[in-house]
């Protein structure tokens, strides 16, 4: 099977997930083309998070991950200047083989392949039992941040849906680390990247607990 050929979004920092969405305010010249082409065409784009040490080459090619997330546009304003407003929704990850030439295009075009997630391990139970500890953790890291509304946590893990993307939107909403964004996005074994999670969203209540906790005592 022929790569996909996917226009390539490179942002600083920014790690987007298979069944999320993404709101991007596309402003440089070359990414409103890119927009543009996209609208005009199938609506889809890759967004892919650079490595560290891209302000040596921002304006150039500078280097990304080899794993990154396609979508589709979803909602695109166009403004007068000529830059967008643009709602992207994540489909599925990617792993970028190469690049296309870029010919008279000012922007990149990765050569892809679609990557599979591996199911739920065979401990089953034990698996259902850490994806609720999870859950119950991003519940108790809203509330300690005053953000505990019944409605977001119902849009991030809405029953029925796949434990991989529940995964991914927990991680994705509340999980400020870059680099652990990124290894959340290239761990395709879901019962790898369900620990991963977990070990992350704890090691934060722990930070967020710390924090409060020394509130307190200053008050005291």
């Amino acid at each position: 099977m022929s790569p996909l050929r996917l226009p390539l979004f490179p942002l600083p920092d920014v790690v987007f997930f298979p069944e999320t969405v993404l709101p991007l305010h596309v402003f440089e010249p070359r990414y409103r083309k890119m927009v543009a082409d996209c609208l005009a065409g199938d609506r889809w784009m890759a967004v892919v998070a650079l490595r560290p040490g891209w302000e040596r080459d921002y304006e150039g090619r500078p280097p990304v991950y080899d794993v990154a997330a396609a979508g589709e546009i979803l909602q695109a304003e166009a403004l007068p200047d000529g830059r967008f407003n643009i709602l992207l929704d994540g489909r599925f990850r990617v792993r970028i083989e190469g690049e296309a030439s870029p010919g008279d295009l000012p922007y990149r075009v990765a050569l892809a392949r679609r990557l599979a997630e591996v199911g739920i391990p065979r401990e089953e139970a034990v698996f259902t039992a850490r994806l609720a500890e999870l859950r119950q953790n991003h519940a108790k890291l809203l509330a300690a941040l005053g953000q505990s509304h019944a409605e977001l946590v119902g849009r991030l893990t809405v029953a029925g849906a796949r434990p991989g993307a529940i995964i991914d939107r927990i991680v994705s909403a509340v999980i400020p680390d870059a680099a652990t964004r990124q290894r959340a996005l290239e761990t395709l074994d879901v019962g790898e990247r369900l620990e991963l999670a977990v070990g992350a969203l704890a090691e934060l209540l722990g930070m967020v607990a710390g924090a409060q906790g020394e509130e307190e005592s200053d008050d005291g």
